[in-house]
């Protein structure tokens, strides 16, 4: 099982979310977290803010990989959320963004987080593993598709420029 798949359970994902900026997306995770897993809403928002203010997370392709370090969270969570509108993320390609992986990592982090952001950006790297997210419908579908993938040959190419 990948790094990613090992944290994100059907209950972080989120589908069909309704924000219109980062702020109300940022907030948007941190009060998922604090409902789902008691953490503290505004740690979690500020957090992530203070990251992307720092340097922006969208990848492109309408993708986005929001991540922070967080002073006393126990333990790692990953949220994926699909956006109910495209919104602007900073994104090299200028694209809009729908989907995002949000990581969150106890500070001081570990090797950890840096597996996780690897994880991730290979995942969505790889064009057929983007289609099948997209094509999700429910958050144990969506679970499913970040469980079963796994680096192929082409993906695999794809990253090393071969």
């Amino acid at each position: 099982m990948n790094a990613i798949a090992t944290y994100l359970t059907p209950q972080d994902v989120l589908l069909d979310l309704d924000v219109s900026d980062k702020a109300g997306l940022f907030d948007a995770i941190g009060r998922h977290l604090h409902d789902e897993h008691g953490v503290r809403q505004h740690v979690i928002a500020q957090g992530l803010a203070r990251r992307e203010q720092a340097m922006p997370t969208g990848l492109g392709e309408g993708l986005a990989i929001p991540h922070a370090r967080i002073e006393g969270l126990a333990r790692i969570h990953v949220i994926y959320a699909r956006l109910r509108n495209p919104m602007p993320f900073g994104a090299r390609d200028g694209k809009p963004v729908t989907d995002i992986l949000a990581l969150l990592v106890p500070s001081p982090s570990t090797d950890e987080h840096l597996r996780l952001l690897a994880d991730a950006t290979r995942m969505f790297s790889d064009s057929e593993f983007r289609t099948r997210l997209r094509a999700s419908s429910d958050p144990d579908e969506v679970s499913q598709v970040f469980s079963a993938w796994s680096e192929s040959p082409s993906t695999e190419l794809e990253r090393t420029g071969e």
